[in-house]
């Protein structure tokens, strides 16, 4: 008989008991003596069998204490990525006290169909690059709650992404700035560029278009203008990105004097570029982040940026999945004003 297919019935026969018998021995051990199951599972594991399906018994049951965690890219992306990496801690630790399980999902996927049966929901961190995971999780009747992005009729955790830009972009921009963006995933293209007249994706649920806008509104106020062809164009936060917009920026002509990143990892290696490059910073050229994490605070000089808990996030997520709070979740960020302003 070919192991791999035993079914309950097939090892109850070959055992000599009961289905309910080897049952008892995997999910029911206070049913047995000790010694009764130890000897069920024991010829269990002679004959490789490994237990009742699992699949099928999630099925029965309709709960699997597994949570999936739809990441907005790869997975090798995400978990080295350190505002994700942080924030995939804060969910586990979460899920970890309520005895859940949780699973990571890439947001490349082609579909949440092979797992949507066998979990109890869904935690989507960031917009995934396929979008048709987007439409799966807005018809899922399963529980769903996003974050860094919003699903029209779905609970969702942000921070005021435009009110965060805006109050960096207001404190680093002055009347006559010549101004420059560093932008995530605006237009649909897989290189860096800049945007120019290609047209911008994900407008209505993007956190990145959250944040151009508040640096937009604030520049504005300022007086500054800033064309699309100094918009730039990057499809992750990674420094081979960041590095080939820094280059792009630093030898144009004429030179911005002012560069706002909406992230941390873009705007510290464009000021290691700068100052490479014997450019003062800040008097020669300014630059703001996005995200607090530790590496900006230890950067020398100290990066200007906007806090935000991403560990908080990851722990408020997991717990409106649990709770099945329906609110859209508004989470508090603070300006760091460091020494590249």
């Amino acid at each position: 008989m070919n192991k791999t297919k035993l079914t309950l019935k097939d090892v109850a026969h070959q055992l000599g008991v009961s289905t309910a018998t080897i049952s008892n021995a995997f999910n029911r051990p206070d049913q047995l003596s000790k010694a009764k199951r130890e000897e069920i599972l024991e010829q269990c594991k002679k004959i490789g069998y490994s237990g009742p399906n699992k699949a099928a018994q999630i099925l029965r049951k309709g709960t699997s204490n597994i949570v999936a965690l739809v990441l907005a890219d790869s997975i090798s992306y995400m978990v080295s990525d350190p505002v994700a990496s942080t924030f995939i801690k804060g969910v586990s630790t979460a899920l970890r006290e309520q005895g859940k399980h949780l699973l990571l999902y890439a947001g490349d996927s082609d579909s949440l169909l092979d797992v949507v049966d066998f979990v109890d929901g869904f935690i989507c961190y960031g917009q995934p690059r396929n979008v048709k995971l987007v439409d799966e999780l807005s018809v899922s009747v399963k529980p769903v709650v996003t974050v860094d992005f919003d699903i029209e009729g779905k609970p969702s955790i942000n921070i005021d992404n435009e009110e965060a830009a805006y109050q960096v972009a207001q404190h680093a921009l002055q009347k006559g700035d010549n101004v420059a963006i560093f932008g995530l995933r605006l237009i649909d293209s897989p290189s860096t560029c800049r945007i120019y007249d290609n047209p911008i994706i994900g407008v209505d649920s993007s956190i990145s278009h959250r944040r151009l806008d508040g640096y937009l509104r604030a520049a504005d106020e300022k007086q500054v203008a800033i064309s699309r062809e100094r918009i730039w164009h990057l499809p992750e936060s990674e420094r081979s990105f960041a590095r080939q917009a820094a280059k792009e920026v630093l030898t144009s002509s004429p030179r911005p004097n002012v560069v706002l990143c909406m992230s941390d990892i873009i705007a510290l290696e464009l000021l290691h570029m700068a100052l490479e490059m014997g450019i003062k910073v800040p008097e020669e050229l300014r630059i703001t982040g996005f995200d607090g994490i530790e590496e900006a605070e230890r950067a020398r000089p100290s990066l200007t940026t906007v806090c935000q808990s991403s560990i908080e996030k990851g722990i408020k997520a997991a717990d409106a999945l649990l709770e099945q709070i329906q609110d859209k979740t508004v989470l508090p960020f603070e300006v760091r004003y460091g020494e590249t302003v």
